[in-house]
């Protein structure tokens, strides 16, 4: 029989196995987000904090996506909020973000540059 403990125990345990790392840097006047490892539910509060805080103190933020392994909806929404707040560019995104920002029309409306310099200069 499950208890609370036993669930709050399984999330925690989740999301150790599925850590998201998140290095930051800017370069000439952007803000740069690195991302590594899975964007759901429970990680992207992390890369969110991170781009708001980008986002509060540059013109405009960067989202090196080359190393995340997986995103849900949860981060696409991350992501579409970013483009309404700032000048938001996502650079290098991994084979599964690009198809989860092309296969919901989300390349329509997200900028999208294979790297960091393109997407700086976009």
């Amino acid at each position: 029989m499950s208890t609370p403990d036993d669930h709050t125990s399984f999330t925690q345990s989740k999301a150790a196995v599925r850590p998201v790392t998140v290095d930051q840097y800017e370069v000439e006047g952007a803000w740069v987000v690195v991302a590594a490892g899975e964007l759901d539910m429970d990680t992207v509060p992390t890369l969110q904090e991170a781009l708001e805080g980008g986002a509060a103190s540059h013109p405009s933020v960067i989202l090196d996506a080359g190393a995340v392994t997986f995103a849900d909806s949860t981060a696409l929404t991350a992501l579409l909020r970013m483009h309404q707040t700032t000048v938001f560019r996502i650079a290098a995104p991994s084979p599964n973000l690009l198809h989860l920002i092309q296969i919901t029309g989300a390349d329509r409306i997200l900028t999208v540059r294979p790297t960091v310099d393109e997407a700086r200069t976009a």
